[in-house]
């Protein structure tokens, strides 16, 4: 049994959509972000940071999506150039670019949604953080106005890492201002394995609002 610890609309989704999308069963354990149970013993001997997510296969545990999107890809011999491939690398910087723009967007996160009371906040930081999201952006902007997928090849698993980002990507950043990456976000918001995924996955438990504009400072 493979057994997948998540949490509505985090990371844990990227590895959910994988799944799917090689035709894997699992079972789905959910935690959450507030309660502090992500801190406790049992959680911690899956994942040492506290993090989501952690996957139980094989007899272990691992964590960290992108060892866990390498892990799969290569235990099931697809969405991934193998080991030795031109396109190996190609796809080993993008499964790191993805998580280079998410801790950018949990920063993001914490600031507009977490911090308590809104006097905590560091507009500074907050700015900053959006302009480093914004390189990410215009980074796969350019990308993508040449090819439809982030491999030349077609879809591979680091569309999974990445696609994921780009609905919250648009949380904080005008999609108007990137017409390709919101076509990319169309195409991998239309494919059955993330809407089955999605149907899975229970919603999302950190949005409250469709955007979140700076504050003055």
């Amino acid at each position: 049994m493979i057994r997948l610890h998540h949490v509505p609309g985090s990371r844990s989704t990227r590895v959910l959509w994988l799944i799917e999308e090689l035709g894997l069963d699992c079972q789905i354990v959910v935690w959450s972000l507030t309660d502090g149970s992500l801190r406790s013993p049992e959680f911690l001997a899956l994942s040492p940071a506290g993090r989501i997510p952690a996957l139980q296969i094989d007899g272990r545990a691992i964590f960290e999506s992108g060892a866990i999107v390498q892990y799969l890809t290569e235990r099931e011999g697809r969405l991934a150039p193998k080991p030795g491939e031109f396109a190996r690398a190609d796809f080993l910087e993008w499964v790191s670019f993805a998580e280079t723009q998410a801790n950018i967007l949990q920063a993001l996160n914490i600031q507009h949604i977490f911090l308590r009371p809104d006097s905590a906040r560091s507009v500074p930081l907050m700015k900053l953080d959006t302009r480093r999201l914004a390189v990410t952006a215009r980074a796969l902007e350019g990308h993508l106005s040449r090819q439809d997928m982030l491999l030349a090849g077609g879809f591979s698993a680091a569309d999974c890492m990445m696609g994921f980002n780009i609905e919250a990507v648009f949380r904080f950043l005008p999609k108007a201002e990137f017409p390709a990456l919101a076509a990319y976000r169309d195409r991998m918001t239309a494919r059955p394995a993330y809407r089955r995924a999605l149907d899975r996955a229970g919603g999302d438990s950190i949005y409250q609002r469709e955007f979140y504009e700076l504050p003055d400072a």
